[in-house]
């Protein structure tokens, strides 16, 4: 997995996130920044340049993503969802899914603080 992961929030209150440089500055092929806490949940940003995801769940967690920049696809098991630019979906803790890019892209996720971003063993 050649995946960049960072969970400590990047951000804290009342200061001024901006991810169009994160986004532009980032040359890894898979990149998650923890932007902020919002309760007991964490906004996280992600940068897919290429490739995907491995198959994966969460167990206790559902997890959000909006597409900010370029086109996510999520597979399930029965279908795959496309995510074009400004749209977003849930998926619901359990579900087995793998997202993955064809082009540039870049998601926010909101999720719980107690998720484990590449999924439960």
């Amino acid at each position: 997995m050649d995946y960049i992961i960072h969970m400590e929030p990047k951000y804290s209150f009342s200061e001024l996130i901006d991810t169009t440089k994160l986004i532009e500055n980032c040359t890894d092929k898979w990149f998650n920044q923890t932007l902020c806490r919002v309760n007991d949940s964490i906004i996280r940003l992600g940068v897919f340049n290429e490739g995907e995801f491995h198959w994966h769940k969460h167990e206790e967690e559902d997890e959000f993503f909006y597409v900010i920049k370029g086109k996510l696809f999520i597979e399930l098991e029965k279908e795959t969802i496309e995510l074009h630019l400004n749209q977003g979906i849930t998926i619901q803790k359990g579900v087995s899914h793998r997202p993955y890019v064809k082009e540039p892209t870049a998601v926010i996720m909101v999720e719980k603080d107690s998720v484990v971003p590449v999924g439960d063993k």
